[in-house]
């Protein structure tokens, strides 16, 4: 909430608690007061914008307004009249807290150790159709979002935060779209096409979403790596993926081909083939990173000699698919996702990082356990396991920010997740940092110093 929000919330709480409180004869100088909140919610309109929020607010005004009109200069009415509009009054006052205390206009992102950087690229892989369309001409579309180290006093524009804000879908994921009608007021942090910073050449992360899952929800967690000496590729995948712009300009949001009626073994499989179209998405998306394609400026810092892949939820699953499919990738982290199809049993000669919620609390299936196990007997070279106690699986995710105190609060009672993602995200950076410092090129990381430097996570090497 900003300085305006809670002036106009706390000067009509003021004004009500008057009304309701104050003597009769005591009411005469709220024939004015209607006015001056009149004032102020137009003032807020004017600096904020319009936000749903504040519907209710505006609604308490009115009732005010008719209350001074209908009672003044008259004498109050007495008895139960009186009552039946305090009461009334008081309903309405409190109802208008409700949207406040459930989702914020603008959630506050976890702000990164230094500046950053950003670029959006909309690409069309023309090689590959389009599965989740029926039009045969539709070619693959793959949106990226590029965080890294900006030079030193780059300053600018910052990056708007989530696709489509022009034209949302009537839901995205479990929230109705008009909810997020307001996010363009988030701030990302991250200075639109800032210079990288030239201290050296940076190694590269790709980054996979979980099942659904916008690429802006991670933000925080893009940033967090980003700020430790990394370039991190966040990607979404068109048609699968809440809402997307593509490349024509079109907002497109979720088709669900999940076959209906699916067996375990065919629903396993759709996932499977699922993996494989966004596993080629994160491997086009490193064929992209070419200077006549991002510019020169940009690629002149990458280093594409120690590329990454890491993603959450099903994206945790899809860098582990795409490292088995080239040797490019020389490691993988999948932070909460359940393995499908014939990963298992793939073998693997580089590191690999499982980084694992709370299992009492997301409730892991004996398949996220079993299947994650045999990844890691095959593979050949390090591996490592760890579970953050007290984090559920979205606080991997910037989705509990969007969500007021109070109502973080009640949904950590029902689904866990008391750690809180700012917590979760930031250990998440440090874990992952320590994991890659090695396979890409730096010295060697304590993995076990950066868990351990954080309370409740258990785990370790698994060899």
């Amino acid at each position: 909430m900003s300085v305006v929000d809670c002036l106009l919330l706390g000067a009509i709480l003021l004004v009500c608690g008057w009304w309701i409180a104050a003597p009769r004869t005591g009411r005469s100088w709220l024939r004015l007061a209607p006015l001056a909140l009149l004032a102020l919610a137009v003032l807020q309109f004017a600096l904020e914008g319009f936000t749903w929020q504040a519907i209710p607010a505006w609604l308490v005004i009115a009732a005010l307004g008719l209350l001074s009109v209908r009672r003044m200069p008259a004498t109050p009415a007495r008895g139960f009249g009186d009552l039946t509009g305090k009461a009334g009054l008081l309903v309405l006052a409190l109802a208008m807290l409700g949207p406040w205390m459930l989702v914020l206009p603008a959630p506050v992102l976890p702000t990164p150790a230094i500046t950053l950087g950003t670029r959006i690229y909309r690409w069309t892989d023309a090689s590959r159709d389009e599965p989740a369309t029926a039009d045969t001409g539709d070619r693959r579309s793959v949106i990226a979002q590029v965080f890294y180290p900006a030079a030193e006093g780059a300053r600018g524009r910052h990056s708007v935060y989530i696709d489509g804000l022009r034209a949302l879908p009537a839901k995205v994921s479990i929230m109705p779209g008009f909810m997020l009608a307001t996010f363009g007021r988030i701030d990302t942090h991250a200075v639109v096409d800032a210079p990288i910073s030239p201290a050296r050449k940076w190694p590269i992360v790709l980054f996979s979403p979980g099942y659904g899952g916008p690429r802006a929800t991670y933000t925080g967690l893009a940033e967090g790596l980003a700020a430790k000496g990394y370039v991190v590729v966040t990607l979404d995948h068109p048609y699968e993926s809440a809402v997307t712009e593509l490349p024509d300009g079109r907002i497109v949001s979720t088709i669900d081909n999940f076959p209906a009626n699916a067996s375990e073994g065919e629903g396993d499989a759709w996932m499977a083939g699922q993996l494989d179209v966004r596993a080629a998405d994160m491997l086009f998306a490193l064929d992209q990173l070419r200077p006549e394609i991002i510019g020169d400026d940009l690629a002149a810092h990458l280093d594409l000699g120690h590329v990454a892949a890491i993603g959450h939820s099903l994206g945790g699953v899809t860098a582990v698919v795409a490292m088995q499919a080239d040797a490019r990738i020389e490691a993988a982290a999948n932070v909460d996702g359940t393995p499908y199809g014939a990963m298992t049993t793939r073998p693997l000669d580089r590191p690999f990082l499982l980084l694992q919620s709370d299992y009492r609390e997301s409730g892991h299936s004996d398949k996220f356990i079993q299947r994650n196990r045999a990844i890691i007997r095959q593979d050949a070279a390090q591996a490592w396991h760890y579970e953050i106690h007290r984090a559920n699986h979205y606080s991997f995710t910037d989705a509990p920010l969007f969500l007021a105190l109070p109502a973080r609060f009640a949904l950590s009672l029902l689904i866990g997740g008391e750690r809180g993602p700012e917590e979760t995200q930031r250990a998440s950076a440090d874990i992952l940092a320590a994991f890659l410092q090695g396979p890409l090129g730096g010295q060697p990381g304590n993995v076990e110093a950066a868990a351990r430097s954080y309370k409740d996570i258990s785990g370790g090497p698994e060899h």
